[in-house]
């Protein structure tokens, strides 16, 4: 007797809330890091590396650089290594990214559960409102794209990688979040009310990043499949899905919406009906759906060990420069 796939929620929320704790201790460890310079006496901490994993454009023009020159710019290495872990991973194992590991992910999924608790349900977009809101993440993917991809050549963003605004871009991005404008906390505020009322609102939406890792996940040969004969049609998989597939009308569910999350498998209560499976051209075959977030966190470390032992991991800027431009950056956000 196969074991009940009602383990897949349990396991996938702890691994969300595993890398969201990770992510806390990582954004206190630079808060720590960027008081040091700041404040005189401060105890001096580490600059954890794995930060510019906040810093997706950044990432996205380290990594057209690498592709054009061959080489992975010295300032925020992590942040191109992080990069090509995240699209890599969405090439195997679809947006796993998304559904496990995101931090931004995880928070607005809390954010709609809770709404579904205070409103005993989440509210729906009428199709035609919910395509033409989806557009806007791939209009603001195809920006990012054509002005970094397209209209930036390799020698301006060498110029770039060099100023002194990029060289604490990761500080600038903190206190975009410490230090907020009025504007960004009310900004913030109804992201977080939409997304208390629609799932997943930011990821459905706006954005560009998860646009770019679905498109990509298209081509993922791991893929949900349903077995017509031993469905029987309850309905449990499209009413659990957090991204709205409709997955009872699919044989093989090819979206770029799926996060690979497996929510659909483990509600799914006929045995056979719906599997996660792998396809190597020659045959499709099915898949222990536990395999699926061990194959994507083991790919995911990989890469950055690939960095890390190539020494493209840590940044290569002295303590002398933060000494010099943290507390500028201070002044400049003190005098706004």
């Amino acid at each position: 007797m196969s074991l009940p796939r009602t383990y897949l929620r349990p396991l996938r929320y702890a691994v969300q809330i595993g890398f969201f704790l990770l992510t806390l201790a990582i954004g206190y460890q630079f808060y720590e890091f960027v008081r040091h310079f700041e404040a005189p006496g401060h105890p001096f901490v580490e600059r954890p590396s794995s930060v510019d994993a906040f810093l997706p454009i950044g990432g996205l023009m380290a990594f057209k650089y690498f592709l054009l020159t061959g080489i992975v710019e010295p300032v925020h290495p992590s942040g191109f290594i992080m990069f090509a872990a995240i699209l890599g991973v969405s090439l195997v194992v679809k947006k796993g990214f998304c559904g496990w590991i995101c931090p931004i992910g995880t928070l607005s999924q809390y954010v709609w559960m809770a709404g579904e608790k205070i409103f005993n349900r989440n509210f729906r977009l009428g199709p035609f409102t919910d395509i033409s809101l989806r557009s806007i993440k791939y209009v603001l993917l195809g920006l990012f794209l054509f002005l970094i991809g397209i209209a930036m050549p390799p020698n301006m963003m060498a110029l770039f990688f060099i100023a002194d605004y990029y060289k604490v871009v990761d500080v600038r991005m903190m206190k975009f979040f410490t230090e907020m404008t009025a504007i960004t906390m009310w900004v913030l505020i109804a992201l977080g009310a939409l997304s208390l009322l629609y799932k997943n609102f930011w990821c459905r939406y706006l954005c560009p990043y998860g646009a770019l890792l679905g498109l990509l996940s298209r081509m993922s040969p791991f893929k949900v499949r349903r077995n017509e004969e031993k469905c029987t049609h309850c309905h449990a998989c499209t009413e659990h899905c957090p991204t709205l597939i409709d997955v009872e009308s699919k044989a093989v569910v090819k979206s770029e919406e799926c996060f690979g999350c497996m929510t659909c498998v483990s509600h799914c209560p006929s045995e056979g009906a719906l599997d996660l499976t792998v396809n190597t051209g020659k045959k499709v075959s099915v898949v222990k759906p536990w395999l699926f977030p061990i194959i994507l966190i083991v790919l995911f470390y990989l890469v950055i060990g690939i960095g890390m032992v190539t020494d493209n991991w840590h940044s290569k800027i002295p303590n002398e420069d933060y000494q010099q431009l943290i507390p500028e950056v201070q002044k400049e956000y003190l005098n706004r």
